[in-house]
């Protein structure tokens, strides 16, 4: 199996962040983990093990990615509007930063990126397919939990607003953007979904195009460092 680590330094949140890639070929996922993991808990705990035939037959390609819950929502010794606030430059990353990795990693500009997590995990998956339905377009939340009010200790502001899906879901009111969430493929098995969503089967995307090349993936300020399919760095 191809394995790549790949970290850049994000100017949104102050710090380096990481992502792990399996896979050469297939539809992106993106796997957030739960709260107190990181890019390496999917692996750790077996899951890419579990799904390796997939990966190997090149039906899908998984990015894992860190999340900044330490810095933000798990963050107590900071201002509620603080852990709001790198809430919004952790989404912004998402959406910045990430899906345009993944666009370029998998040389497929606007592949359909399917995301993915387990507890605080499928918040963040949840809220990413929410708040940008252009980009990340299906959904597998499991045992989630939707409105994060508990994390504000009675505070809110508009950082939070956008970021508690059961909130600014509700009070959606354009039409293009109603019927493109309602267009994506959503699963909450368990939990609480946000109101107002829909789930409605869409065709699969295409998948990721094979690299031809495996030289260190440079835009800008961003650098990854590969390892080859053996694993080993280059």
């Amino acid at each position: 199996m191809l394995r790549e680590h790949h970290r850049w330094y994000s100017h949104r949140l102050g710090r380096e962040m990481d992502i792990l890639v399996y896979g050469h070929y297939g539809s992106p996922i993106v796997a957030f983990p739960t709260s107190g993991g990181d890019h390496r808990e999917y692996e750790g705990q077996g899951m890419i093990e579990a799904i390796a035939h997939h990966i190997d037959a090149g039906k899908v390609k998984v990015f894992c990615v860190d999340t900044a819950n330490n810095q933000s929502w798990y963050n107590k010794q900071a201002h509620p509007r603080h852990r709001s606030y790198v809430q919004a430059m952790y989404d912004a990353y998402m959406s910045s930063e990430v899906a345009p990795f993944i666009h370029d990693h998998c040389r497929s500009p606007g592949i359909a990126i399917t995301t993915t997590g387990s507890s605080f995990g499928a918040y963040h998956a949840a809220n990413t397919l929410l708040k940008h339905p252009d980009l990340f377009r299906r959904c597998l939340a499991l045992s989630g939990v939707y409105d994060i009010r508990g994390f504000m200790d009675g505070d809110y502001d508009d950082n939070f607003y956008f970021n508690n899906p059961v909130d600014y879901m509700a009070s959606l009111s354009d039409p293009g953007t109603s019927t493109t969430c309602i267009s994506a493929t959503s699963a909450w098995p368990r939990g609480t979904a946000p109101s107002k969503t829909a789930a409605r089967p869409i065709g699969w995307p295409r998948s990721c195009a094979p690299r031809e090349s495996r030289t260190p993936w440079t835009t800008g300020a961003r650098t990854a460092a590969t390892t080859g399919p053996s694993g080993s760095a280059r």
